[in-house]
């Protein structure tokens, strides 16, 4: 499983069996916190199945989604690296199987694969220019704008259409772009009136070039 992980793809086999047998691998049920924000652990989590949301949140419950990752990612490197507590939250969004390295063994690991090193460095920087984005995009753009952003960020191409492969909800992406459901639910019914969306039961379908403005 961990030869599908980009971070360890490209290691010899001998290294990949290495490290595996110092990963333990868990089954987390739908809705289980793997992390708290604040939390002092220090492991490093490679996903064979499931999905999971990484998210803020404050006293009051509001919520901002960071990220969501699914099979053949990861996350909790930072913890790895510093020696700072969790700087988000992690919860899973499906029943999930994954694989636990404690960041002893990965500083090892790494002391004897420096490529690792170097790949674990370039997958930090395109995450903080991903939160670079998305940043901008919060302050610089209106609400529509960063509704449109966020659903052609998270698409795949599928045919001749865009497919984003799981229903968000209402709440999902409005926690994701920092803004009210109610605001967001009048987009998608004005995009999906328009036809440039249909909300399936598993999936968004974006069938049209999303309009420049609402």
């Amino acid at each position: 499983m961990l030869r599908n992980v980009p971070l360890f793809d490209s290691l010899p086999e001998a290294d990949v069996l290495a490290l595996s047998r110092r990963a333990v691998r868990k089954t987390f049920p739908k809705n289980t916190i793997l992390v708290h924000e604040g939390d002092n652990t220090d492991s490093l989590y490679a996903i064979e199945t499931g999905k999971v949301k990484v998210f803020l949140s404050d006293e009051d419950g509001k919520e901002i989604i960071l990220n969501t990752h699914g099979p053949g990612e990861y996350f909790g490197e930072i913890a790895l690296i510093d020696e700072a507590p969790r700087s988000a939250s992690v919860i899973t969004l499906e029943d999930s199987k994954m694989y636990l390295i404690t960041k002893r063994d990965f500083e090892d690991f790494l002391a004897k694969n420096p490529t690792t090193a170097l790949r674990l460095i370039k997958g930090l920087t395109l995450r903080i220019r991903s939160l670079t984005e998305n940043v901008k995009s919060l302050a610089l753009m209106d609400v529509y704008g960063r509704v449109a952003r966020t659903l052609l960020t998270l698409a795949e191409k599928r045919d001749d259409m865009l497919v984003i492969p799981r229903r968000l909800t209402q709440r999902d992406i409005a926690s994701m772009v920092g803004a009210s459901r109610e605001m967001v639910s009048r987009i998608l019914k004005d995009l999906t009136t328009g036809g440039y969306i249909s909300i399936e039961k598993n999936a968004i379908i974006i069938r049209e070039k999303l309009p420049a403005q609402w």
